[in-house]
């Protein structure tokens, strides 16, 4: 399947998911993972209208995504970056420069460089928390019952605005208990987006509430190799 069809299959599922959930699709928003991918890649998925894009690494972002940008139109290009992957607190400065949104926002460290840079640039990206809700040593994100006191820490002491949350499950269990465990913090929360669900589980997550759902494989295809995040 082309880059092209794998979109406009993957909007089908959105519409279909959000259908049986009875939300409307415009409360859903693709964000298509371009990690790895060159501009061969990502051109055909802008033509197809999509133009929310998801990166890993704030460096291979830096490289690519201006160019891309510069030929559809700068800033009227409608192009949001958005960075899903995890940030070092020293790559603050050019992550708040380039993202539109930063999706895993997970100790006071990177909290305090974030506010630091949002109040230097007067550019104010969407911030997600990310929750790591299956406790797992190897990933990044805020456990679960330390998630209250870092949202608190985040809005009294940083004086960062958090919109989100942001989680992955555990690869090997059921998502719908994390996307659910996730839900309820935001909510207690007050927070309104959800950043939830890719492309095996999206269809769950949109059931759960995801706002905001993070989609690679399913319209890029199967990476050759996956590059450390950053």
């Amino acid at each position: 399947m082309s880059r092209q069809g794998g979109i406009a299959a993957v909007r089908e599922q959105i519409a279909r998911a959000c259908h049986d959930a009875g939300r409307d699709p415009a409360t859903v928003t693709l964000v298509a993972v371009s990690k790895t991918f060159g501009a061969d890649a990502i051109e055909p998925v802008i033509a197809a209208g999509q133009r929310v894009f998801g990166e890993n690494r704030v460096q291979e972002a830096k490289a690519k995504w201006p160019p891309l940008i510069a030929r559809h139109g700068g800033r009227n290009s409608g192009i949001e970056l958005h960075l899903v992957g995890s940030l070092q607190s020293n790559k603050a400065k050019d992550a708040v420069a380039l993202f539109d949104a930063i999706h895993s926002v997970d100790r006071g460290s990177l909290a305090e460089a974030l506010a630091g840079e949002i109040a230097r640039q007067g550019r104010r990206p969407l911030l997600f928390a990310e929750i790591n809700t299956g406790a797992e040593p190897q990933k990044a994100g805020v456990l679960p019952q330390d998630a209250d006191a870092f949202l608190a820490a985040c809005r009294d002491r940083y004086g960062l605005a958090i919109s989100g949350l942001m989680c992955i499950p555990p690869q090997h269990e059921a998502p719908a208990p994390h996307f659910a465990l996730t839900a309820k913090i935001a909510r207690r929360n007050g927070l309104g987006l959800l950043s939830m669900g890719m492309s095996a589980d999206f269809q769950t997550a949109i059931a759960f509430g995801a706002t905001h759902v993070r989609i690679g494989t399913a319209i890029f295809g199967a990476r050759e190799s996956v590059r450390s995040e950053s």
